[in-house]
């Protein structure tokens, strides 16, 4: 009797790594960008590690560097993108009546606190000590909603409106951010007492010949 023949066990396939999606260059720097506000959004500036960074990205820290050749520069953009992205939700510079015009823009600001929280404390407690360039893109927002609210009105204001209204933005900042870490109001009621701030401290100043 011959021995049988041992049965052939067919391999099973070994595992293959997944092939890493190429991106263009603009699509990685998006891709890093949202790494960078996630990073800096949770952690203070010198807390951050480009390492994490470019490990979470799934890339080489020389290949972020590529990108934004220092720390530093990766957290300016970081600051630079959640500034546009505000500025982009809430221009409705298109809107003709200024009532309809800061109803929508108050509402859209809101929004974005609520679904950026983090990413917007970040914007506004944004500055490594006193570095100038991001204080600069700070005030840049800031004048950009001055600007806004100007153009809404449809004269021309004097300086000392310019100076109140540029202290209601520091109002609806500093207000927005204790919601943010208290949330201890319904969203419409802070919409509402910034308008009715507004409104309020803009009058005695409409009333003035321009």
């Amino acid at each position: 009797m011959s021995a049988r023949t041992p049965r052939r066990v067919k391999p099973e396939p070994t595992a293959t790594a997944r092939p890493r999606k190429r991106l263009g260059t603009e699509a990685r720097r998006a891709q890093l960008l949202e790494h960078g506000i996630e990073a800096f959004s949770e952690l203070p500036y010198d807390a951050v590690s480009i390492d994490d960074v470019a490990a979470r990205a799934e890339i080489s820290k020389g290949l972020l560097y590529h990108y934004f050749p220092t720390k530093r520069d990766f957290y300016v953009a970081a600051i630079e993108e959640v500034s546009g992205r505000l500025l982009r939700a809430t221009d409705f510079t298109h809107e003709p009546q200024p009532l309809a015009r800061l109803a929508h823009g108050l509402d859209a600001y809101m929004r974005f606190v609520e679904t950026h929280g983090l990413a917007y404390a970040a914007l506004l407690r944004s500055g490594i000590g006193m570095d100038q360039e991001t204080l600069a893109v700070i005030e840049r927002t800031r004048m950009t909603f001055v600007e806004r609210l100007v153009e809404g009105i449809g004269r021309g204001l004097s300086p000392v409106a310019r100076v109140a209204m540029r202290g209601w933005i520091g109002f609806v900042e500093a207000t927005s951010l204790d919601w943010v870490a208290h949330r201890s109001v319904h969203r419409d009621v802070l919409i509402g007492l910034w308008s009715r701030t507004l409104i309020t401290l803009s009058e005695p100043f409409l009333a003035e010949p321009s």
